[in-house]
């Protein structure tokens, strides 16, 4: 079918519908009422009659509603499905007056209506509702997609999300799910004494982390502002303020860099930062909380992700970066003294790697390329060199390492922790380090956050902090294999791209 054919079938639908609707507004009050009130769910119906024996009616009058997912025998027999599930509407005229039976050859699939009527369970055991009572509630003016195959094209699954979640059952779970996932990151926080925050999204001086931003502009201020690309700087004031030992913020930033199965310009991150804690304490804190939430889907911490069972069950491995990295290439990285040693085994190992490169960015880079897609089942890599963890405490006699971890799981990161940097002046000579850096990759916008430095003067306790990227998670514990599939409505091109 050219698509010329197919524009012209969708035309001739949309034509007929409309000519429904023009027949509905002569035909009754209001097409489009401002409510309707229903007695019960569609699951309260099922929960509360699952005991009901076949060909039985009940007695009981109910009002139900939703939307028309299926119509047979002149429509004699209607699915309606609402958020939590279906019902079927039987319409007879032994059972259904005239007026109301009068609607059906106007109602369309897509057309959401409201029916009073008896509960029975028919002889094939479908629970039925036998209307007495049909009323229009929104008369809908285009097709919903072809029932066997709903949205076959993805990128159109993407764009009209809301045609997706309509007819893919496993799509409508997944947001669910999604719902409940972020509900208990919040309960399992809360319940562990973290009170939370908000802090801006718009930024006049953006940082926290290593990211290009988006730009715009305050009228009123007269002042260029950045959306938010972390949460960290403002979290760790509060936390210098004394408002609590223990803060966590679950919030959306905005990164304008790639797009990718992983990656989205705006993503969920939950951030939290834990006075007098340090990086072990906050990988307890990980673990507790994955076993948690697949608890809440999945019943037990085991789960499926494509053909690898997971397993969230607590504790996870735990390996410092230079060990994951021998064990993998047999390359010592603690063996080395110094960058040019680094370079030529990263070399002689068959890496390419730049000539400036210090010891920690090519003990880094190799992790990178050899060791993360091994990292299947969760696991803590602790111990990242310094050169690439400006703002985490040194490990106590290897001054080349710090106190960080990230939380890994089917090769993805999931999590970034640290013991936090906490000494006012040499935090602020590694941000001027870091500014210098950044001033010579060409991004002339980047500045010190004044405000920032000038609280910890005040003095910040020490502390983990934690990062968590929430989408991630999700994909891994709703078994989704892009990001798109989990953010409701996904960063698109324009249509005409």
């Amino acid at each position: 079918m050219t698509d010329t054919t197919t524009a012209a079938l969708s035309s001739d639908v949309t034509e007929v519908r409309a000519q429904k609707l023009a027949l509905l507004r002569e035909k009754l009050d209001t097409v489009y009422p401002a409510h309707f009130h229903r007695s019960m769910t569609n699951v309260e119906l099922a929960d509360k009659y699952a005991d009901l024996e076949l060909d039985t009616e009940s007695g009981d009058i109910v009002t139900v509603a939703g939307r028309v997912h299926s119509s047979r025998n002149s429509g004699m027999f209607m699915d309606i499905h609402d958020a939590s599930g279906k019902i079927q509407i039987f319409s007879h005229k032994d059972t259904t007056p005239e007026e109301a039976r009068s609607l059906l050859p106007l109602i369309d699939l897509g057309d959401i209506i409201g029916v009073t009527g008896m509960v029975r369970r028919t002889k094939r055991g479908e629970l039925t509702i036998n209307a007495h009572d049909i009323t229009m509630l929104t008369k809908a003016l285009l097709p919903m997609p072809e029932k066997w195959h709903g949205l076959t094209d993805i990128e159109m699954r993407y764009r009209k999300r809301h045609l997706d979640i309509m007819t893919n059952e496993d799509s409508k779970l997944r947001f669910q799910q999604r719902s409940r996932i972020v509900s208990g990151i919040r309960r399992f926080m809360e319940d562990d004494g973290f009170m939370e925050v908000e802090t801006p999204m718009l930024h006049s001086v953006y940082g926290g982390a290593t990211a290009e931003p988006f730009k715009t502009h305050h009228n009123t201020l007269k002042l260029d502002m950045y959306l938010r690309i972390a949460p960290e700087l403002f979290l760790k004031r509060t936390l210098v303020s004394g408002l609590s030992d223990k803060v966590f913020e679950i919030n959306r930033n905005f990164r304008n860099e790639g797009v990718s199965t992983r990656h989205n310009p705006e993503f969920t991150m939950m951030e939290c930062y834990w006075a007098y804690a340090d990086y072990e304490d906050i990988m307890d804190l990980v673990e507790r909380l994955f076993e948690r939430l697949a608890i809440a889907i999945h019943g037990k911490t085991e789960f499926p992700f494509g053909e690898t069972e997971m397993s969230f069950k607590g504790p996870f491995r735990r390996v410092p970066m230079p060990d994951a990295v021998k064990e993998v290439t047999g390359i010592d990285f603690l063996a080395m003294k110094t960058d040019e040693e680094a370079r030529a085994a990263a070399k002689a190992a068959g890496f390419e790697v730049e000539k400036d490169w210090t010891w920690g960015e090519c003990l880094a880079f190799i992790f990178e390329e050899k060791v993360e897609a091994t990292l299947i089942q969760p696991a803590h890599v602790t111990h990242f060199p310094k050169d690439i963890s400006p703002f985490a405490k040194e490990v106590p006699g290897e001054p080349r390492l710090v106190e960080r971890f990230e939380t890994y799981c089917n090769a993805w990161e999931l999590g970034n922790a640290f013991s936090e940097l906490n000494d006012p002046e040499e935090q602020r000579k590694r941000m001027v380090e870091q500014l210098e850096q950044s001033h010579a990759r060409g991004e002339k916008d980047k500045q010190l956050d004044e405000e920032f430095l000038s609280a910890i003067d005040q003095g910040m306790p020490p502390a983990g902090g934690l990062g968590i990227g929430v989408d991630r998670l999700i994909m891994l514990l709703t078994n989704s294999p892009s990001i798109r599939d989990v953010i409701l409505f996904p960063a698109q091109k324009n249509r005409a791209e």
